[in-house]
């Protein structure tokens, strides 16, 4: 059974206005919602990095932390961020993770340097977190749940809590926003940096087929299963890979 939902004229309205902040990427082929910029963000980065330096234990090993920088420096500028100074460190986690922060600082954990099997593959995860730098996606994460929730407001206020409409708004407004519009943008999100990694790391020297190889590895450690896709702020590791594979025979690489 199929359920259509008319909006009220207020609604509707609200729901055209946001488009007043979209604007091309190149990088990424389409538009964005963007009522800030990364640059809007700086100072949270900044304080994220900070706690990290303050709180994470870093590693002192200094063929790791050279390692990190190597690769690190030149993926970062095959991605167009090497016109600034970059910081690089080397956290003792156990879990493979790494991120890079849009003022300038890469961190990767010795869980990820151990799961690895050589400098491709560790390009190819720091690649996928400066694409998540080139296009923008922490702005646009943050225009997206501001705009989600302002939007569910002037929706609840218009309808008011006394109709069904209302209290269906009141109920399962979050749900909905989450499911339907956040986290599908999300796993998109994670396709695109993946596709975006890949550039940097063929433009860098690197093998992009060993992204493949890497996700395989993580696939084999069984780090998405369980949770269905649609439930999940990431695709899954059959998705990804699936979505790698194509992307690179594109390219004939």
């Amino acid at each position: 059974m199929t359920f259509r939902l008319r909006l009220p004229p207020l609604i509707a309205l609200a729901l055209a206005a946001p488009l007043a902040g979209c604007a091309y990427n190149a990088d990424l082929g389409r538009d964005q919602l963007l009522i800030v910029k990364d640059s809007g963000l700086a100072a949270q980065g900044e304080k994220a990095w900070a706690q990290t330096l303050k709180t994470g234990l870093l590693s002192s090993d200094p063929k790791r932390n050279a390692r990190v920088q190597s690769v690190g420096q030149r993926v970062v500028t095959a991605a167009g961020l090497g016109g600034r100074p970059w910081d690089y460190v080397v956290l003792l986690d156990e879990a493979p993770n790494a991120f890079v922060l849009p003022g300038g600082h890469v961190g990767v954990t010795v869980g990820l340097l151990d799961l690895v099997d050589n400098d491709d593959q560790l390009a190819a995860v720091i690649g996928h977190e400066a694409g998540h730098v080139v296009a923008q996606h922490a702005a646009e994460r943050y225009s997206q749940t501001m705009t989600s929730k302002i939007l569910l407001g002037v929706a609840g206020a218009a309808a008011g809590t006394s109709t069904d409409f209302g209290r269906g708004l009141k109920s399962y407004g979050d749900d909905a926003s989450q499911y339907l519009f956040l986290l599908p943008f999300s796993r998109q999100h994670e396709l695109e940096a993946d596709r975006l990694g890949v550039d940097y790391m063929q433009r860098a020297g690197y093998q992009p087929r060993e992204s493949v190889v890497l996700w395989r590895k993580m696939q084999a450690q069984g780090g998405g299963a369980g949770k269905p896709e649609i439930a999940s702020t990431h695709p899954s590791d059959a998705s990804r890979i699936a979505a790698l594979q194509a992307y690179i025979s594109s390219k004939g690489w």
